[in-house]
């Protein structure tokens, strides 16, 4: 088994995955014919979920299906098939697909290094035009890149920021949100003192660990790489932070058992009411607001001495698998949805930000936006360009929540080892 994949497997990943709902296509395991020559190519897709699961109004299969059904009437001869799948379960899924022989022609989601090292992706300049190449964020389109060549294109972005509820502020007589850890665990006492259940969201559960992490680590000037480079997860300042947090969680001052805890729970739980402050992004907005709370406001997350001076900027990927050799077909489907109003209508449905340059300029007036466009341009990103990334990114998801119920320096160490391994 590939080192990349065993993660993903060794946390319960069925053994056999049908391509349901995609790859339905009469060309068998190349999805049809040649689209120049006359007959239809059929492009199997695989993307995550970003709304609220199958049935609802903003479901991804009904975004998705928008998109291809409007591809599909420009250009005949080419069928898109799309599977959606939760971000819980897409990275387990999608390793399953590649071990498998069943790799997607295309596939939307939160990461790509993994899969360049094994020479199974496109180059973008292969599938992606000129112009909308140029048309891309470069600092976001250099995270795309792997020794120079770019492999990742940026599908969507976000920053962080703290959310508090000013109602509840208000009622524990907090006068104006913390800029530190010292403030912000003050607050939280008297949050909890008021009545509050959860006086800090902390969600350290699957969904999303690595990124609840990474923001807390720079509050202490850590992260998951050092200056020079090297992965630093279990360094002194991040096994503090961990530290910090564990004593939160002992005292009663955020989410119960966090490690346990997804970000979309936790966010709606804020939505309700139910708790005091929660890091998020401008994508939590309508879930806040679904919950009916709309008093609440947004300031740079807080800091050990000091709000901080960067936050995490957060970005999706589009990729596309060489081995069904379809890269005429998906250039055209990519210019497509970067040249039309689709990538728009993310940014409308979901609250995501765009990542083209004139994606931005449309959204430049959006005061709700505005806070997280601004932090774009100092925002800290993932380490996707090491091809562990993806492995270590799985442990974190996994694992890293117990570092509030054990031992941090010895959970922390487990991933470090991995990391450098």
């Amino acid at each position: 088994m590939n080192k990349k994949y065993a993660g993903a497997a060794a946390f319960g990943l069925a053994a056999a995955l049908v391509l349901t709902g995609c790859g339905s296509g009469s060309g068998g395991e190349g999805g049809g014919g040649d689209a120049a020559a006359g007959g239809q190519v059929t492009l199997k897709m695989v993307a995550a979920d970003y709304g609220d699961g199958p049935t609802a109004a903003n479901s991804g299969d009904k975004f998705w299906k928008s998109v291809v059904d409007e591809f599909q009437a420009a250009n005949p001869n080419i069928k898109v098939d799309v599977q959606v799948i939760n971000w819980n379960d897409i990275d387990k899924q999608v390793a399953t697909m590649v071990q498998n022989g069943q790799a997607p022609d295309i596939l939307q989601t939160g990461d790509y290094s993994g899969f360049v090292q094994d020479g199974l992706l496109y180059k973008v300049n292969e599938v992606l035009s000129p112009a909308t190449q140029s048309d891309l964020l470069e600092k976001f389109a250099d995270f795309g890149k792997v020794d120079g060549t770019g492999y990742g294109i940026p599908f969507v972005s976000s920053a962080r920021a703290l959310f508090y509820n000013k109602d509840l502020f208000t009622k524990a007589g907090i006068a104006e949100p913390p800029k530190t850890w010292d403030e912000l665990k003050a607050d939280a006492e008297k949050l909890k003192a008021s009545g509050v259940s959860q006086p800090f969201g902390l969600p350290l559960g699957a969904e999303e660990a690595q990124a609840e992490s990474f923001l807390w680590f720079m509050g202490n000037g850590g992260g998951y790489k050092d200056a020079s480079g090297n992965w630093a997860i279990d360094s002194p300042q991040n096994v503090e932070t961990f530290n910090f947090l564990k004593g939160l969680v002992d005292a009663g001052l955020t989410t119960p058992n966090p490690g346990t805890k997804d970000r979309k729970v936790v966010w709606e739980d804020f939505g309700a009411g139910k708790v005091g402050m929660v890091n998020g992004g401008p994508m939590s907005i309508p879930i806040f607001e679904k919950g009916g709370l709309k008093n609440f406001g947004v300031v740079p997350i807080p800091g050990k001495t000091g709000p901080l001076s960067t936050t995490l900027g957060v970005q999706d990927w589009i990729m596309a698998f060489n081995k069904n050799g379809h890269a005429a077909e998906i250039k055209k489907f990519f210019d497509f949805f970067y040249s039309g109003d689709a990538a728009q209508r993310i940014s409308d449905t979901y609250k995501l930000l765009p990542v083209t340059k004139s994606g931005i300029e449309k959204l430049s007036s959006d005061q709700n936006l505005k806070p997280f466009l601004d932090a774009l341009p100092n925002a800290t990103f993932y380490p996707f360009t090491d091809p562990k990334w993806s492995e270590v990114n799985t442990q974190i998801k996994q694992t890293i929540g117990g570092a509030v119920t054990g031992d941090p320096a010895q959970v922390l160490g487990a991933i470090q080892k991995t990391a450098a391994g």
